[in-house]
């Protein structure tokens, strides 16, 4: 019988925890929704609700979540798209659109559509059986039909263009496809590759203005050399960052910046900004101590070199105590705490137009 009520009041809790995050964080937003597609940078839990390996719903992701539950976030807590709807004066997290926990009521100020291991190239989905971009959009597009259907045709069309539309991807096409998997290298040098990705950006984006968006942060990438699973591989060079990732990267930035200023010059009315995490998470890397780190080179979870995923586990030792001290929480993936920093840097930055 004891049992039978703890359980009852776990899920009581739970429910109250969801039913808090969901509240808004203030009462003045700045824009009536944000929309988020990508990846496992920003996948609020759609991976929970299909068929892949790609998954963290399970402990000890989310330990620092409120409850102390994973949620399908690539990460200890929050991630930085639930900090940015946060800043908006939104609700502080962004449900996933592929969890039944949630309907039109949470949806209508904030949705997530974004797959962990997923990327601009439909190839890069196919590695690990994830929900490509284009089936993103497909999901999008039935949102806006049920976004109709809740609020009427004037006040759907009005959150569909002063949204904030929020996209963060392309590292899993370098990390998991270009430079894991045949096909692409044999097809295209790392330039050509950027370039024809860079295509599929402009398509993508091109598509969201056809069906209303105007408000559009594109996310740059990382330096993914100093992630500390290609820290690991390095071994010939004392496990430093790999810089040739992150020279890519940079250069795949540059050619997003100009694609940003190519769309706002060709779509009346559209406004698109480059969202860039490189130079702030380079700098936290750099110099820990200064942002209040202890830990750069290895993750949190595990031994911190290698492990991600369900590699990642709650029976795992290793495991560090206090997130916190660490800028990565897997070996792929950062902490809630760098996350955090990051989104406080892009909403005071790149996204200020919109937010201020």
């Amino acid at each position: 019988m004891a049992h039978t009520s703890n359980t009852t009041i776990s899920s009581c809790l739970l429910i109250i925890v969801q039913l808090f995050f969901m509240l808004p964080a203030k009462t003045n937003a700045k824009i009536p929704a944000i929309i988020v597609f990508g990846d496992s940078s920003v996948d609020s839990g759609n991976n929970n609700h299909i068929q892949t390996v790609a998954r963290s719903n399970f402990m000890p992701y989310g330990r620092d979540f409120a409850g102390g539950r994973p949620t399908g976030r690539f990460s200890n807590g929050r991630i930085t798209t639930d900090f940015i709807s946060e800043a908006a004066g939104l609700k502080q997290i962004v449900p996933a659109y592929l969890d039944p926990a949630y309907n039109m009521s949470d949806f209508a100020v904030g949705v997530c559509f974004a797959s962990a291991g997923t990327g601009y190239d439909n190839a890069t989905a196919d590695v690990l059986g994830v929900i490509p971009l284009w089936k993103q959009v497909e999901y999008y597009k039935e949102y806006q039909k049920k976004l109709r259907a809740y609020l009427g045709d004037a006040k759907a069309n009005e959150v569909i263009s002063e949204a904030l539309y929020a996209t963060s991807l392309g590292t899993n096409d370098f990390l998991e496809n270009y430079y894991t998997m045949p096909q692409r290298r044999s097809q295209y040098t790392v330039d050509q590759f950027q370039i024809y990705l860079v295509g599929i950006a402009k398509n993508f984006i091109t598509n969201l203005y056809n069906l209303g968006a105007r408000k559009i942060s594109l996310g740059g990438l990382p330096p993914m050399g100093c992630m500390p699973l290609e820290r690991t591989r390095n071994l010939g060079n004392g496990n430093e960052c790999m810089e040739s990732y992150n020279l890519v990267a940079v250069n795949f930035n540059e050619k997003l910046n100009g694609l940003v200023m190519e769309l706002n010059k060709e779509l009346p009315e559209i406004q698109v900004v480059l969202s860039n995490p490189y130079e702030p998470m380079l700098q936290m890397i750099k110099k820990p101590s200064s942002y209040g780190f202890e830990v750069a080179s290895i993750a949190c979870c595990a031994t911190g070199l290698f492990e991600m995923g369900y590699a990642c586990d709650r029976y795992n030792l290793f495991t560090c105590k206090d997130a916190n001290k660490y800028i990565f929480w897997d070996a792929f993936h950062p902490t809630e705490r760098t996350d955090r920093i990051i989104a406080d840097h892009v909403v005071k930055t790149a996204l200020s137009k919109f937010l201020a």
